[in-house]
């Protein structure tokens, strides 16, 4: 019953804040040690790194816990020690070793040592929850990851690989979420049937990062209080305090009112309004994620080489992101995301609807032909569709959109039932590889195969491109494996079912006193710590 009670205080003190917010001398005051943000935030189900697979659960990680490494987010390819001062690889390229920073404490106060970071990797691939395969990737199985994750000696972890991959590789999966090191003491206090803690940690922490959990109420808020005790030093500020707001509208009106200090996902129209006001300012980040169009081979018009490469022409790129994106996307045509490792910015295609009639022609097509795409009934996906129907008509391609829910569209797509799908990629990792083996590599295209992303989706056979993927995926030396990765992405561009168009910029609209809200391209690398008010 007591806990009970404080936790209505808290979300009761909490309302108070967001209702006061800087509109009186104390409402300010509290602002100079707080930052509220309206986001969505319905999405977290779970703080325990282990189980974290949503975006906005990733970013409370992100906060709360620390890892091996840690990515700047104007260098998300140049990853620098975190709770690894340092590490090296053995000569076959296999083995791992991580030397461990000593004096770092948990929040909990417990100190975190080797046996903390062997544990966390023990833990997360025998719990088996949904990000455990960015590190099993690496060879590591409930049966052999206490073998290949091993404490050597109270500041010193070793992990050995099944096999040879890129350094970067290795390093970029261990740094991701999954790789939090979680307080084992902690967690294990409260372990139920052997969960390993899961089901405590789903509401509570047991990280050594900036950042405590103290309250979550689901679909409405989320309260972070600053660690003091945090090994980089404290937080700017003492508290961050995130509120679900869903209406653009809603968030607009608080940010404007000074209710809030950042709104996190206002549409393109509250974008443009609040860009006139002074007190707020605006600006985009690149995110990693893309919009593509995925033509399913099946399909006997779009598996013809002359039909990919007209409908790559009868997209209005800019047409669509000067009009209808307004900032909250940005012209991009291959794989990998612009400022990721390995990318180019080649973008050859625009909309040319005489280029398309004359390869559709050749593809014994000259008035066009039926065709369908699936398509979420949300923005941006469902403007992007209604655009490319209408350009998709001047050469004759009649395409009837079918509208669904994500859980519809996604579910006729993984059992590769579509004709066309226009969907949304994220990077799971900073690595190539994460979307190389996307939409570059399909070591099975049977329908039983057990491969189930977007090459299989669109029924691409590609052994030769396969190849080439887990060659790059396994070079070591750093020059040669961008290299790889640049011809890649031209191969893929000229010839794939892919026709990849957009990609995200996040939006942050946040009070002009205010600085240091650090935003990555991924909700991987969104940082609270250096937040300040004038």
């Amino acid at each position: 019953m007591k806990k009970a009670f404080s936790l209505l205080v808290l979300i009761a003190a909490g309302a108070i804040l967001f209702a006061n917010g800087s509109k009186d001398a104390a409402g300010s005051a509290a602002k100079k040690d707080m930052v509220v943000m309206a986001w969505h935030i319905d999405d977290i189900i779970t703080f325990d790194p282990g189980e974290v697979y949503e975006l906005s659960g990733m970013e409370m990680v992100s906060n709360i816990y620390d890892r091996l490494v840690y990515f700047p987010i104007d260098k998300i390819d140049d990853p620098q020690p975190g709770i690894a001062e340092s590490w090296t690889v053995s000569p076959d390229g296999k083995t791992f070793t991580f030397k461990i920073r000593t004096g770092v404490k948990f929040h909990s106060g417990n100190v975190l040592t080797a046996d903390d970071v062997a544990w966390s990797f023990q833990r997360a691939i025998k719990l088996n929850k949904g990000p455990a395969f960015i590190i099993g990737e690496l060879g590591l199985t409930p049966e052999n990851v206490d073998q290949a994750v091993k404490v050597v000696d109270a500041t010193t972890v070793t992990l050995t690989t099944d096999k040879k991959y890129a350094p970067s590789y290795v390093i970029n999966c261990v740094g991701s979420g999954v790789g939090s090191i979680v307080d084992k003491k902690t967690a294990l206090s409260h372990e139920v049937d052997g969960d390993f803690g899961n089901a405590w940690l789903k509401t509570n922490d047991a990280g050594s990062g900036p950042f405590k959990l103290n309250t979550w109420k689901a679909n409405e808020l989320v309260m972070l209080d600053a660690f003091p005790e945090y090994w980089r030093g404290p937080s700017k500020i003492k508290r961050v305090a995130l509120k679900h707001v869903a209406e653009s509208s809603s968030q607009r009106l608080m940010l404007e009112k000074g209710d809030v200090d950042v709104a996190r996902s206002l549409n393109p129209q509250d974008i443009l309004a609040v860009k006139q006001n002074p007190a707020i300012k605006v600006h985009g980040v690149p995110q990693g994620a893309i919009y593509y169009l995925g033509l399913n081979q099946k399909n006997p018009n779009l598996a013809k080489p002359e039909v990919r490469e007209a409908i790559k022409w009868l997209v209005d790129y800019a047409g669509i992101e000067k009009n209808l994106l307004n900032g909250t996307s940005v012209v991009h045509q291959t794989f990998l995301p612009a400022n990721s490792f390995g990318a180019i910015n080649d973008a050859p295609y625009s909309l040319n609807v005489a280029k398309a009639k004359e390869l559709l022609a050749k593809a014994g097509l000259p008035n066009g032909f039926k065709v369908t795409m699936d398509v979420t009934n949300n923005f941006p996906t469902n403007v992007i569709a209604q655009a490319i129907q209408a350009t998709f008509a001047q050469a004759g391609i009649q395409l009837e959109i079918i509208p669904g829910d994500n859980k519809q569209t996604l579910t006729k797509y993984r059992a590769r039932q579509h004709d066309i799908y226009i969907g949304r990629w994220s990077p799971d990792y900073a690595d190539p590889n994460s979307n190389t083996q996307g939409f570059a590599w399909n070591p099975d295209n049977s329908d039983t195969s057990t491969n189930k992303l977007l090459a299989w989706r669109n029924s691409w056979d590609i052994p030769a491109m396969t190849k080439k993927s887990e060659d790059a995926l396994k070079e070591s030396d750093t020059a040669k494996r961008k290299q790889m990765y640049a011809e890649l992405q031209k191969e893929h561009l000229a010839t794939s079912p892919f026709v990849i168009m957009f990609q995200d910029i996040q939006v942050i609209s946040e009070r002009a006193n205010m600085s240091g809200f650090e935003v990555g391209p991924s909700s991987d690398y969104v940082y609270y710590r250096n937040i300040s008010f004038q």
